[in-house]
């Protein structure tokens, strides 16, 4: 198995179910407003159900299985990252502190001069 992705156009039939994968959710939806007068959770359920249903739908098709594809690619990919270790984080998270309290520093003795600058060209202050 390579692990190079081959770009495929949906045929007719895949571009059929992702059409009728979002008119299953709209139903969904507009069954959400027909059921006003019901209680909240059968209202929340036929939505629930319509994303499910829609979701079978495109898992069949051509796009869900690309998008299983891209997750089994994503994981394997995930198992290649080196994690830091406690001690380098703890040393990043010094350094990053370290560097916000300097700047914040420096730029409040920066707005500090240019306020002392414009009440002095001004005339403004005391």
């Amino acid at each position: 198995m390579t692990d190079d992705i081959r770009i495929q156009d949906a045929g007719t039939a895949d571009k059929v179910k992702l059409a009728v994968a979002i008119l299953i959710v709209i139903a969904g939806v507009v069954g959400y407003y027909v059921l006003a007068a019901q209680p909240s959770w059968l209202r929340w359920l036929a939505v629930a159900g319509s994303l499910v249903l829609a979701g079978v739908v495109v898992a069949f098709s051509h796009y869900g299985t690309q998008f299983r594809r891209f997750v089994e690619l994503s994981r394997i990919e995930l198992r290649k990252i080196v994690w830091p270790t406690r001690d380098d984080t703890l040393k990043t998270t010094a350094v990053v502190f370290g560097f916000v309290i300097i700047a914040g520093l420096f730029f409040w003795g920066l707005d500090w001069v240019l306020a002392l600058a414009t009440r002095f060209l001004t005339g403004q202050g005391g």
